[in-house]
Parts: C-alpha cells; structure tokens; sequence
C-alpha cells in the first residue's frame, strides 16, 4: 500500500519528546511519509492528545520532566481506548541497560536509542502505519458485514411474522424476502472468500 493515503486512512503519528531539537528530528526524518504529525512536550500532553484523536504509532521519549516516558506508556496501555496503539521508545545512548527490558516490560513495541538511523525509524513506523490502515480496513468490513446479518436478522422476523399471522402475506412476497437472504448470504461468503 502506498504511503500516500486517501483522507478517511490517514494515520496520525503522536511525537513526545520535551526537547524541541528532538521534535524538529522527528518532523524531519517522518514528514515524508505524508501523515499528520502531533506533538506533546510531555507525558500529560501526550495523554490529552491521545484522548482527543486516533493515532497510528507513539514515538515515545524515555527521560522527560514530570511524567516521564515509562509512567506515560503505562498511563497509554491502562486505558481502553487507547491500550492497543503501539509505542517505539526513544532515548539517549547514554541511558541505562535497563531501559530496553523496562521499556518492552511497559508494553512498548519497539525502542531505539538516539542518535537514531533515519532510515530504521522510518521503516519503524511504515510498518505500524500499515497495520493502521489494515485495522481499519478490518473494522470497516467487519461494520459492513454487521450490516448485512441486521439486515437477514430483519427479513427473518419478516417472514416469521407473515407466517404466524392469522392472514398470511402473499407467497410471492415471503419468496422475495427468501431470495434476498440467499443474495446477502452469497455476498457475505463472496466477501469472506468463500
């Protein structure tokens, strides 16, 4: 899938880090793959912006005042609505042996170390802005197919309806309703590969 998306499966990319030099990085090396990039100077802004829309993947700092990245993930993967959004940690080379195991143990799906390769962050993060858009690919036929069960669910009670009334409908019209189901039915097994 190209990374050029049409509006309705753009994914956004949430950026957390409190240094500016360091979101101006990220800006740099991920503006090429044309998604919406939101910022957060912190945990507490990463938190609001997490709330407010859905995101693709979290680039997330380790070391940051106040809520730092680990209290952050937890704070992330606690929450219903957004415990499923993967996080890549980010921090210095400097930081301690520890970080990576505490970090995977967060629940973070991947972690780099900073000064990072331009080219590994990005293949990084196609490869979870491609599961994305599978996601929701995935959510939307799953959406239509709950549309076409509602829809055989209806013509049931339909039929069942016209066949216990004291005056049954035509039978012309109890076969319309049958050949209906039969024609979502087929479209359902079409859909599933079946």
């Amino acid at each position: 899938m190209s990374t050029e998306a049409s509006t309705d499966e753009r994914a956004s990319i949430l950026l957390v880090d409190d240094m500016e030099d360091n979101l101006i990085a990220l800006e740099a090396v991920l503006g090429s793959l044309n998604e919406p990039l939101v910022r957060a100077r912190s945990g507490e802004e990463a938190m609001k912006a997490l709330l407010r829309q859905r995101f693709a993947v979290v680039l997330l700092d380790i070391r940051m005042p106040g809520m730092d990245g680990f209290e952050t993930a937890a704070n992330i993967k606690r929450l219903d609505q957004t415990k499923d959004v993967p996080i890549i940690f980010l921090t210095g080379t400097d930081s301690d042996a520890g970080y990576a195991f505490r970090g995977y143990a967060t629940g973070a799906a991947d972690y780099l170390t900073k000064p990072f390769d331009p080219w590994v962050l990005r293949a990084k993060v196609t490869v979870f802005l491609d599961l994305h858009r599978k996601n929701q690919q995935l959510e939307r036929m799953l959406a239509h197919e709950q549309e076409q069960f509602d829809e055989l669910a209806r013509r049931l009670h339909a039929i069942e309806t016209s066949m216990s009334a004291d005056d049954p409908a035509d039978m012309a019209e109890l076969r319309r309703h049958i050949r209906h189901m039969e024609d979502l039915l087929r479209d359902m097994r079409r859909g599933r590969g079946l």
